[in-house]
Protein backbone atom coordinates (compact mmCIF):
# COMPACT_ATOMS: atom_id res chain seq x y z
CA UNK A 1 0.00 0.00 0.00
CA UNK A 2 1.10 3.09 -1.24
CA UNK A 3 1.54 6.19 1.83
CA UNK A 4 0.45 9.79 0.71
CA UNK A 5 -0.09 12.90 1.94
CA UNK A 6 -0.85 16.46 1.03
CA UNK A 7 0.82 19.43 -0.30
CA UNK A 8 0.08 22.54 1.11
CA UNK A 9 -1.53 25.88 -1.34
CA UNK A 10 1.30 28.01 0.48
CA UNK A 11 2.65 29.14 -2.78
CA UNK A 12 6.22 30.61 -0.70
CA UNK A 13 6.93 26.76 0.73
CA UNK A 14 5.14 24.50 -1.50
CA UNK A 15 8.88 23.76 -2.79
CA UNK A 16 10.49 22.67 -0.04
CA UNK A 17 7.21 21.02 1.64
CA UNK A 18 7.46 18.82 -1.35
CA UNK A 19 10.98 18.11 -1.00
CA UNK A 20 10.41 17.40 2.59
CA UNK A 21 7.85 15.07 1.81
CA UNK A 22 9.76 13.28 -0.91
CA UNK A 23 12.90 12.81 1.77
CA UNK A 24 10.29 11.56 4.43
CA UNK A 25 9.30 8.71 2.27
CA UNK A 26 5.68 9.51 1.18
CA UNK A 27 4.91 7.87 -2.09
CA UNK A 28 2.49 11.26 -3.67
CA UNK A 29 1.36 14.51 -2.61
CA UNK A 30 -2.02 16.18 -3.44
CA UNK A 31 -3.50 18.82 -3.85
CA UNK A 32 -7.00 19.57 -3.55
CA UNK A 33 -9.27 22.67 -5.36
CA UNK A 34 -11.05 24.96 -2.22
CA UNK A 35 -9.74 27.91 -1.64
CA UNK A 36 -6.85 28.22 -3.92
CA UNK A 37 -6.14 27.11 -7.16
CA UNK A 38 -5.03 23.40 -7.19
CA UNK A 39 -2.19 23.04 -10.29
CA UNK A 40 0.15 26.08 -8.82
CA UNK A 41 1.87 23.83 -6.01
CA UNK A 42 2.65 21.34 -7.98
CA UNK A 43 4.27 23.52 -10.87
CA UNK A 44 6.48 24.91 -8.25
CA UNK A 45 6.96 21.30 -6.35
CA UNK A 46 8.50 19.40 -9.43
CA UNK A 47 11.71 20.96 -9.78
CA UNK A 48 12.13 20.15 -5.95
CA UNK A 49 11.18 16.78 -6.62
CA UNK A 50 12.24 13.91 -8.70
CA UNK A 51 10.54 11.03 -7.37
CA UNK A 52 7.61 11.61 -5.58
CA UNK A 53 4.42 11.72 -7.96
CA UNK A 54 2.67 14.69 -8.05
CA UNK A 55 -1.43 14.87 -8.63
CA UNK A 56 -4.44 17.51 -7.67
CA UNK A 57 -7.25 15.52 -5.54
CA UNK A 58 -8.97 16.97 -6.83
CA UNK A 59 -9.10 19.12 -9.66
CA UNK A 60 -13.26 20.74 -10.12
CA UNK A 61 -13.36 19.24 -13.90
CA UNK A 62 -16.76 21.33 -14.63
CA UNK A 63 -14.91 24.44 -14.05
CA UNK A 64 -12.89 24.16 -17.37
CA UNK A 65 -12.84 22.56 -20.36
CA UNK A 66 -10.92 19.48 -21.96
CA UNK A 67 -8.56 21.97 -23.93
CA UNK A 68 -7.86 24.03 -20.64
CA UNK A 69 -7.18 20.79 -19.00
CA UNK A 70 -5.03 18.92 -21.81
CA UNK A 71 -2.82 21.38 -21.92
CA UNK A 72 -2.22 22.19 -17.65
CA UNK A 73 -1.61 18.28 -17.63
CA UNK A 74 0.65 18.19 -20.74
CA UNK A 75 2.45 20.68 -19.27
CA UNK A 76 3.04 19.69 -15.53
CA UNK A 77 3.61 15.96 -17.11
CA UNK A 78 6.58 17.18 -18.76
CA UNK A 79 7.62 19.89 -16.20
CA UNK A 80 7.97 16.39 -13.39
CA UNK A 81 9.17 13.88 -16.04
CA UNK A 82 5.96 12.06 -16.16
CA UNK A 83 5.11 12.46 -12.19
CA UNK A 84 1.80 14.49 -12.69
CA UNK A 85 -1.30 12.96 -12.08
CA UNK A 86 -4.76 14.39 -13.22
CA UNK A 87 -7.51 13.98 -10.47
CA UNK A 88 -10.64 15.25 -11.32
CA UNK A 89 -13.85 15.43 -9.72
CA UNK A 90 -17.02 16.80 -10.77
CA UNK A 91 -18.68 18.70 -7.35
CA UNK A 92 -21.93 19.64 -7.00
CA UNK A 93 -24.60 21.42 -9.02
CA UNK A 94 -24.84 24.55 -6.66
CA UNK A 95 -21.13 25.32 -6.96
CA UNK A 96 -20.88 24.63 -10.69
CA UNK A 97 -23.89 26.80 -11.27
CA UNK A 98 -23.37 29.51 -8.53
CA UNK A 99 -19.76 29.67 -7.62
CA UNK A 100 -18.06 28.95 -11.47
CA UNK A 101 -21.04 30.11 -13.54
CA UNK A 102 -20.72 27.07 -15.55
CA UNK A 103 -23.51 24.34 -17.21
CA UNK A 104 -24.28 21.59 -15.04
CA UNK A 105 -25.65 19.01 -16.79
CA UNK A 106 -25.90 14.89 -16.79
CA UNK A 107 -22.85 14.91 -14.79
CA UNK A 108 -21.49 11.46 -15.35
CA UNK A 109 -21.91 11.16 -18.56
CA UNK A 110 -20.13 14.32 -19.08
CA UNK A 111 -17.30 13.34 -17.36
CA UNK A 112 -16.84 10.24 -18.94
CA UNK A 113 -16.74 13.03 -22.45
CA UNK A 114 -14.41 14.96 -20.78
CA UNK A 115 -11.80 12.37 -20.16
CA UNK A 116 -12.17 11.55 -23.60
CA UNK A 117 -12.01 14.54 -25.42
CA UNK A 118 -8.80 15.32 -23.07
CA UNK A 119 -7.47 11.80 -24.34
CA UNK A 120 -8.41 12.74 -27.68
CA UNK A 121 -6.67 15.62 -27.67
CA UNK A 122 -3.40 14.31 -26.20
CA UNK A 123 -3.55 11.68 -29.20
CA UNK A 124 -3.72 14.29 -31.71
CA UNK A 125 -0.58 16.29 -30.11
CA UNK A 126 1.37 13.07 -29.40
CA UNK A 127 0.78 10.71 -32.61
CA UNK A 128 -0.18 13.53 -35.24
CA UNK A 129 -3.58 12.33 -35.23
CA UNK A 130 -6.34 14.08 -36.70
CA UNK A 131 -8.38 16.54 -33.83
CA UNK A 132 -12.28 15.46 -34.68
CA UNK A 133 -13.50 15.00 -31.62
CA UNK A 134 -17.34 15.31 -31.59
CA UNK A 135 -19.69 14.84 -28.58
CA UNK A 136 -23.05 15.80 -26.76
CA UNK A 137 -21.03 17.92 -25.07
CA UNK A 138 -17.77 18.90 -26.04
CA UNK A 139 -16.53 19.53 -29.83
CA UNK A 140 -12.82 19.74 -30.30
CA UNK A 141 -12.29 19.50 -34.75
CA UNK A 142 -9.21 22.29 -35.27
CA UNK A 143 -5.59 22.05 -33.86
CA UNK A 144 -3.06 24.24 -36.29
CA UNK A 145 0.23 23.44 -35.91
CA UNK A 146 0.78 26.92 -33.75
CA UNK A 147 -1.31 25.61 -30.84
CA UNK A 148 0.22 21.64 -31.02
CA UNK A 149 2.99 21.57 -28.40
CA UNK A 150 3.98 18.60 -30.58
CA UNK A 151 5.03 14.89 -28.35
CA UNK A 152 5.40 15.03 -25.14
CA UNK A 153 9.28 13.29 -23.86
CA UNK A 154 6.94 12.33 -20.74
CA UNK A 155 4.07 11.32 -22.40
CA UNK A 156 0.17 11.99 -21.34
CA UNK A 157 -0.59 11.94 -17.70
CA UNK A 158 -2.39 9.92 -15.87
CA UNK A 159 -6.23 10.95 -15.11
CA UNK A 160 -8.02 9.69 -12.22
CA UNK A 161 -11.59 10.68 -10.62
CA UNK A 162 -13.23 10.81 -7.98
CA UNK A 163 -16.92 9.81 -7.20
CA UNK A 164 -19.82 8.79 -4.81
CA UNK A 165 -22.33 7.18 -6.75
CA UNK A 166 -21.83 4.26 -8.63
CA UNK A 167 -23.00 6.12 -11.88
CA UNK A 168 -19.70 8.28 -11.49
CA UNK A 169 -18.00 5.60 -10.30
CA UNK A 170 -18.30 2.96 -13.73
CA UNK A 171 -16.92 6.41 -15.45
CA UNK A 172 -13.95 6.17 -13.47
CA UNK A 173 -13.43 2.52 -14.41
CA UNK A 174 -14.93 2.98 -17.60
CA UNK A 175 -12.37 5.64 -18.89
CA UNK A 176 -9.40 6.33 -16.04
CA UNK A 177 -6.68 5.12 -14.83
CA UNK A 178 -7.40 5.67 -10.93
CA UNK A 179 -10.22 6.34 -8.51
CA UNK A 180 -10.24 8.67 -5.83
CA UNK A 181 -12.91 7.55 -2.96
CA UNK A 182 -15.06 10.32 -1.36
CA UNK A 183 -13.91 10.28 2.75
CA UNK A 184 -17.30 10.34 3.32
CA UNK A 185 -16.93 6.50 2.97
CA UNK A 186 -16.83 3.07 4.90
CA UNK A 187 -15.24 -0.25 4.34
CA UNK A 188 -18.62 -1.39 3.62
CA UNK A 189 -19.97 0.85 1.08
CA UNK A 190 -16.52 0.50 -0.15
CA UNK A 191 -16.91 -3.50 -0.97
CA UNK A 192 -20.53 -3.59 -1.76
CA UNK A 193 -20.78 -0.77 -4.32
CA UNK A 194 -17.58 1.24 -4.50
CA UNK A 195 -15.56 -1.85 -6.07
CA UNK A 196 -18.46 -3.48 -8.27
CA UNK A 197 -19.06 -0.33 -10.02
CA UNK A 198 -15.47 0.24 -10.36
CA UNK A 199 -15.31 -3.57 -11.87
CA UNK A 200 -17.94 -2.93 -14.12
CA UNK A 201 -16.68 -0.10 -15.90
CA UNK A 202 -13.35 -1.81 -16.32
CA UNK A 203 -14.94 -4.56 -17.76
CA UNK A 204 -17.42 -2.08 -19.99
CA UNK A 205 -14.05 -0.77 -21.57
CA UNK A 206 -12.38 -4.13 -22.10
CA UNK A 207 -9.67 -3.51 -19.62
CA UNK A 208 -8.11 -5.26 -16.20
CA UNK A 209 -7.64 -3.82 -12.97
CA UNK A 210 -4.05 -4.58 -13.29
CA UNK A 211 -2.54 -0.46 -12.50
CA UNK A 212 -5.41 0.43 -11.61
CA UNK A 213 -5.30 2.39 -8.45
CA UNK A 214 -8.08 2.89 -6.01
CA UNK A 215 -7.20 5.84 -3.42
CA UNK A 216 -8.34 6.93 0.10
CA UNK A 217 -8.00 9.59 2.43
CA UNK A 218 -9.16 8.03 5.39
CA UNK A 219 -11.08 9.52 8.19
CA UNK A 220 -8.83 8.47 11.31
CA UNK A 221 -8.84 9.87 15.03
CA UNK A 222 -6.60 9.17 16.74
CA UNK A 223 -4.22 10.89 20.18
CA UNK A 224 -1.58 10.51 22.79
CA UNK A 225 -4.06 11.69 25.37
CA UNK A 226 -7.73 11.88 26.21
CA UNK A 227 -7.66 15.21 25.03
CA UNK A 228 -6.08 14.83 21.98
CA UNK A 229 -8.23 11.74 21.45
CA UNK A 230 -11.33 14.12 21.99
CA UNK A 231 -10.50 16.83 20.02
CA UNK A 232 -9.92 14.57 16.88
CA UNK A 233 -13.09 12.96 17.38
CA UNK A 234 -14.92 16.62 17.54
CA UNK A 235 -12.78 17.34 14.50
CA UNK A 236 -13.81 14.57 12.66
CA UNK A 237 -17.39 14.22 13.12
CA UNK A 238 -17.98 17.37 12.47
CA UNK A 239 -16.70 16.75 9.14
CA UNK A 240 -18.93 13.73 8.79
CA UNK A 241 -22.07 15.81 9.37
CA UNK A 242 -21.11 18.16 6.94
CA UNK A 243 -20.93 15.54 4.49
CA UNK A 244 -23.81 13.81 5.39
CA UNK A 245 -25.63 16.71 4.79
CA UNK A 246 -25.04 16.63 0.86
CA UNK A 247 -27.80 15.26 -0.88
CA UNK A 248 -25.31 13.91 -3.02
CA UNK A 249 -23.96 11.63 -0.21
CA UNK A 250 -27.40 10.15 0.77
CA UNK A 251 -26.66 6.78 -0.67
CA UNK A 252 -23.84 6.42 1.65
CA UNK A 253 -26.43 6.66 4.98
CA UNK A 254 -28.71 4.70 3.46
CA UNK A 255 -26.29 1.73 3.02
CA UNK A 256 -25.93 1.86 6.70
CA UNK A 257 -30.12 2.78 7.54
CA UNK A 258 -29.14 6.22 8.16
CA UNK A 259 -30.73 7.63 5.48
CA UNK A 260 -33.08 9.71 7.25
CA UNK A 261 -30.04 11.71 9.18
CA UNK A 262 -29.59 12.93 5.91
CA UNK A 263 -32.55 14.99 5.81
CA UNK A 264 -32.04 16.29 8.94
CA UNK A 265 -28.34 17.13 8.59
CA UNK A 266 -29.20 18.80 5.60
CA UNK A 267 -32.16 21.32 7.05
CA UNK A 268 -29.84 21.77 10.06
CA UNK A 269 -26.82 22.93 7.38
CA UNK A 270 -29.22 25.72 5.91
CA UNK A 271 -30.11 27.30 9.28
CA UNK A 272 -26.18 27.27 10.27
CA UNK A 273 -26.44 24.97 12.77
CA UNK A 274 -22.98 23.26 12.54
CA UNK A 275 -22.43 22.15 16.08
CA UNK A 276 -25.75 21.11 16.55
CA UNK A 277 -24.84 18.63 13.70
CA UNK A 278 -21.97 17.30 14.71
CA UNK A 279 -23.86 16.43 17.81
CA UNK A 280 -25.79 13.51 15.53
CA UNK A 281 -22.95 11.89 15.14
CA UNK A 282 -22.96 9.48 17.81
CA UNK A 283 -19.56 6.48 18.62
CA UNK A 284 -21.18 4.14 16.28
CA UNK A 285 -21.22 6.35 13.34
CA UNK A 286 -17.75 7.77 14.30
CA UNK A 287 -16.14 4.57 14.17
CA UNK A 288 -18.41 3.00 11.26
CA UNK A 289 -16.35 6.50 9.20
CA UNK A 290 -13.09 6.26 11.21
CA UNK A 291 -10.49 4.11 11.86
CA UNK A 292 -10.55 4.95 15.63
CA UNK A 293 -7.72 4.40 18.70
CA UNK A 294 -4.31 4.64 20.17
CA UNK A 295 -1.65 5.13 17.41
CA UNK A 296 -0.07 1.56 17.80
CA UNK A 297 -3.79 0.77 16.77
CA UNK A 298 -4.41 2.88 13.54
CA UNK A 299 -2.11 0.91 11.34
CA UNK A 300 -3.39 -2.68 11.81
CA UNK A 301 -7.12 -0.97 11.69
CA UNK A 302 -6.53 0.31 8.52
CA UNK A 303 -4.94 -2.29 6.62
CA UNK A 304 -8.05 -4.58 8.53
CA UNK A 305 -10.59 -2.37 6.60
CA UNK A 306 -9.14 -1.67 3.66
CA UNK A 307 -5.85 -3.86 2.85
CA UNK A 308 -7.44 -5.46 0.35
CA UNK A 309 -9.49 -2.92 -1.70
CA UNK A 310 -7.05 0.06 -1.47
CA UNK A 311 -3.87 0.90 -3.17
CA UNK A 312 -2.86 4.77 -1.92
CA UNK A 313 -3.88 5.79 1.63
CA UNK A 314 -3.94 9.15 3.64
CA UNK A 315 -4.82 9.99 6.56
CA UNK A 316 -7.62 12.96 6.83
CA UNK A 317 -7.67 13.74 10.61
CA UNK A 318 -8.53 17.61 9.96
CA UNK A 319 -6.07 18.51 10.93
CA UNK A 320 -6.60 17.75 14.62
CA UNK A 321 -3.54 15.30 14.38
CA UNK A 322 0.20 15.70 14.76
CA UNK A 323 2.51 14.52 12.32
CA UNK A 324 4.58 13.25 14.99
CA UNK A 325 1.54 11.31 16.22
CA UNK A 326 0.79 9.77 12.91
CA UNK A 327 4.82 8.71 12.06
CA UNK A 328 4.48 5.49 13.92
CA UNK A 329 1.48 4.64 12.10
CA UNK A 330 3.26 5.50 8.68
CA UNK A 331 5.78 3.21 9.95
CA UNK A 332 3.70 0.44 10.68
CA UNK A 333 1.66 0.62 7.41
CA UNK A 334 5.38 0.05 5.46
CA UNK A 335 6.91 -2.60 7.38
CA UNK A 336 3.33 -4.51 6.93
Amino acid sequence: MQIDTFLSPNLKTAGESAKAAEEAGYDAMWTAETAHDPFFPIALAAPHTSSIKLGTSIAVAFARNPMLLANIGYDLNSLSDGRFIMGLGSQIKPHITKRFSMEWSKPAARMREMVQAMHAIWDCWEDGTRLDFKGEFYTHSIMTPFFNPGPNPAGKPKVYLAGVGPLMTKVAGEVCDGFFCHPFTTAEFLRDVTIPALEEGRARSGASADGFEVCLPAFVVTGNNEDEMNKAAAAVKGQISFYGSTPAYRGVLEHHGWGDLQTELNTLSKQGEWQTMAGLIDDDMLNTFAVVGEPSTIASGLTERFGDTVQRLSFNTMGATSDDTLTPVIDALRAG
